[in-house]
C-alpha cells in the first residue's frame, strides 16, 4: 500500500512515491535516468541526454500560452544516502520507504530524498498534466549535485533555450532564494604510521552517535554537534591524561553533511582501565550539558574489545589529533550585507582510515569568493603543519543576488496574492547549481523556491505535507503569469 496515496496534491505525491522506488545515489543515477527516459517516451515528449547524464524533457505551451516566454524548471535527481547505524539498507538496490508522521513525510531510518525528489516529482507532474496552463517549458534533471555538482559543471552552454530558470531545490516555504554560497572541498591525506601494540594494555571502542547531523550549509549555524570534533576532543584530552594509544578512527560520511556518528578503537595501560571509564563518564556528562539546547540526543558508548596488533606511531598520533582539534568547524563569519545570513563557514565532514592512509574531508562555503579562498587556506595550513598532503577540489561559484529580477517580482507577487503573506527574499548559505548555470548562461533570470524540508542530509530528513500543497499551487501560478515575449 502506498502510504502517500491520500495526500494532496495527489499527482505530485504519486510521482514522489514512484521516485522513492528508484535507487539514485550520487554518481549512480543510471536507474533514475532510465526512469526519466521511459517517462518522456510514455508521454510522447521530446527529450535529450548529454554525456554526463543530465536529461532535458520539453513540453509545448498549452492553448493560449504559445507567445509566453519559455521557462526552464530544474532539479537534481541524486540524493544523499545516510542511514542510522542500526538500519540495514542498500541505497544502490533498496527502495526508500516513506512514512507519514503527522504533518510530515519521512523515511524509515534513512534519508528520504525529498532533497530534491520533491522538485523532480513536481516537474514530472507538470509534464504529465493535461489541465495546467503554461508556456513552453523545459525540465532539466541534473546528476550528482550532492557530491560535486557534476551535472551542472559539465552542462553544455547550448543544452537548453530558456532565459528564465526556476530552481526547485530550496527547503523553506515562504522564502524565495535569489543567491547562494560558493564552495570548495579541502582534503588532507596522512600516510599511516603504525607500530606494534605494547603489552599490558586495555583496548576499547568508543562511539559517538545520536546527533542530529544535517546540511553542512543550511544547518551550520544551528549549534549542532559534530561527531568528529567530539570524539577527537575526548581522545586528545585522554591522550595527555591516561597515555591513550589509537588503533583506528572513523567518523562522518559525506562532505556536505555534519558528522552524526564517529568511533575509535583505542588503548590505555591496563592499570588505567577503571580510570578511562571514569574519564569517559565525566566527558559524556560535560558534552551532554554543552549540547543540551541545540543537540540533546548525543549518545556516547564505551566497551572493551580485543587488543589490536598495531597502534598509531606516537608522532603520527599527535599530528592527527592536534590537526583535527585545530581544524575549524562551523560559522567563520556572518554576512555584513544580509542580516542573519552566514557568509563563510567550514565543515569537518569525515575522517576515514584504510590500510595505507587516513583521509580527512572538509568543505568550505562563502558568498564572498575571497573569503571562501581564505577559509580553505586556513584549513589547508592546519593540516600542512601536521605534514599531511592537502588538495582542494575544483570548487563552485556563488550566485550573486539580483533584486531587479523579473522572475523575482512575478514569484513574490504570486505568493503574496495566493497566501496573503509577504514572502521572505533571501540568499542561502548552501550550494545551488544556479551559480554554475549563470556562468554558462549569463543572461539567465533565476529564482529558487520549494516546500519546507527539515533535517536534509540526515535520517531525520522530513518534508512538510501542507507546504507541498502550497508549493504546487504557487508553481502553477508562477507559470501562468510568465509574460509574453517581446
Amino acid at each position: 500500500m502506498n502510504p502517500l496515496s491520500k495526500l494532496e496534491p495527489s499527482i505530485v505525491w504519486s510521482y514522489f512515491n514512484d521516485i522513492c522506488k528508484v535507487p539514485r545515489p550520487s554518481k549512480k543515477e543510471e536507474k533514475m535516468i532510465l526512469f526519466l527516459e521511459e517517462f518522456a517516451r510514455e508521454y510522447n515528449l521530446d527529450y535529450k541526454k548529454d554525456e554526463i547524464g543530465n536529461v532535458l524533457i520539453s513540453k509545448p505551451a498549452t492553448n493560449g500560452f504559445k507567445d509566453v516566454k519559455p521557462v526552464l524548471l530544474q532539479s537534481h535527481i541524486d540524493m544523499v544516502c545516510e542511514k542510522n547505524a542500526d538500519v540495514r539498507h542498500n541505497f544502490e538496490h533498496d527502495p526508500i520507504v516513506p512514512v507519514v508522521d503527522g504533518e510530515w513525510v519521512k523515511a524509515a531510518g534513512t534519508t528520504l530524498g525529498a532533497d530534491d525528489g520533491i522538485g523532480v516529482a513536481a516537474q514530472l507532474a507538470l509534464l504529465a498534466s493535461k489541465d495546467i496552463e503554461h508556456g513552453p517549458i523545459e525540465c532539466l534533471f541534473t546528476v550528482d549535485e550532492e557530491t560535486g555538482l557534476t551535472g551542472a559543471y559539465n552542462l553544455n552552454d547550448d543544452f537548453f533555450e530558456s532565459k528564465i530558470l526556476l530552481n526547485l531545490d530550496s527547503e523553506d516555504d515562504g522564502e524565495l532564494f535569489i543567491g547562494c554560497a560558493g564552495g570548495i572541498d579541502t582534503v588532507a591525506t596522512f600516510d599511516m604510521q603504525l607500530t606494534e601494540t605494547p603489552a599490558n594494555y586495555f583496548a576499547f571502542k568508543v562511539e559517538v552517535s545520536g546527533l542530529k547531523g544535517g546540511h553542512s550549509g543550511d544547518d551550520i549555524d544551528k549549534g549542532l554537534g559534530n561527531a568528529n570534533k567530539i570524539l577527537n576532543r575526548f581522545l586528545w584530552q585522554t591522550t595527555r591524561d591516561l597515555d591513550l594509544k589509537i588503533h583506528h578512527l572513523d567518523g562522518g560520511n559525506l562532505r556536505n553533511a555534519i558528522a552524526r556518528e564517529a568511533s575509535a578503537i583505542a588503548l590505555v595501560p591496563i592499570e588505567k582501565k577503571e580510570a578511562i571509564r571514569v574519564t569517559f563518564n565525566i566527558f559524556y556528562d560535560e558534552l551532554s550539558s554543552e549540547l543540551e539546547v541545540t543537540d540533546s540526543g548525543l549518545k556516547m558508548h564505551l566497551e572493551s574489545c580485543d587488543l589490536p596488533d598495531t597502534i598509531y606511531e606516537a608522532g603520527f598520533q599527535d599530528a592527527v589529533l592536534n590537526s583535527l582539534y585545530a581544524c575549524p568547524h562551523g560559522v567563520i563569519e556572518m554576512s555584513r550585507k544580509i542580516e542573519g545570513l552566514v557568509e563563510t563557514s567550514t565543515n569537518l565532514a569525515s575522517v576515514k582510515q584504510n590500510a595505507d592512509s587516513l583521509i580527512v574531508t572538509t568543505s568550505q562555503r562563502s558568498s564572498v569568493e575571497t573569503a571562501k579562498e581564505n577559509v580553505a587556506a586556513m584549513v589547508r595550513s592546519v593540516f600542512e603543519l601536521a605534514q599531511a598532503e592537502v588538495v582542494h577540489g575544483e570548487g563552485y561559484p556563488g550566485w550573486a543576488p539580483n533584486m531587479n529580477s523579473e522572475i523575482l517580482d512575478i514569484t513574490r507577487d504570486s505568493y503574496k496574492r495566493l497566501f496573503n503573506e509577504e514572502p521572505v527574499v533571501r540568499a542561502i548559505h548552501a550550494g545551488l547549481e544556479c551559480g554554475l548555470f549563470l556562468e554558462k548562461y549569463p543572461g539567465l533570470d533565476m529564482i529558487s523556491f520549494g516546500p519546507t524540508i527539515r533535517g536534509a542530509h540526515s535520517p531525520d530528513e522530513r518534508i512538510n505535507i501542507e507546504t507541498v500543497r502550497k508549493f504546487w499551487i504557487h508553481l502553477q501560478d508562477v507559470l501562468k503569469n510568465i509574460p509574453t515575449q517581446n
